[in-house]
């Protein structure tokens, strides 16, 4: 199974950071390996204490399901194919903010999760994350 590496989780938390100064926000940034285990993490100055473990959960939500975090939130609405999938695996975290990342060969390697400002600059600063392994 492929996996992220030291260089490659560490890259993707500098682009994603370097997204989050650009939007003026302060993230909590996760990355989880192929099996779902922290690989690397960073705390933004100021950033919310309250969004690490959500960060985290994110990343790793991400990469039990090889989707973006908010996918899962849009199968999860009410008729959904998805409905209550939030209350498995200890709690899941089903808005965006959590996205794959992906080896130059397409593999999924890990993921990303952030936390810290609106749902739509937690993604932002997340794919700006994933852009570094690609």
């Amino acid at each position: 199974m492929a996996d992220i590496t030291d260089t490659q989780a560490w890259s993707a938390i500098e682009h994603a950071r370097k997204k989050a100064t650009e939007l003026g926000t302060k993230m909590d940034i996760a990355i989880v390996d192929a099996g779902a285990n922290l690989k690397g993490f960073l705390r933004m100055d100021d950033a919310w204490i309250g969004s690490i473990d959500i960060s985290i959960k994110k990343a790793r939500i991400a990469r039990f399901f090889n989707m973006n975090t908010g996918e899962i939130g849009k199968l999860s609405q009410p008729g959904g194919p998805l409905y209550n999938i939030e209350h498995s695996n200890g709690g899941l975290i089903s808005f965006p903010g959590g996205v794959p990342l992906k080896n130059s060969k397409g593999e999924i390697v890990g993921a990303i999760g952030v936390s810290g400002s609106s749902v739509e600059n937690d993604h932002a600063v997340a794919a700006a994350g994933a852009t570094a392994l690609s």
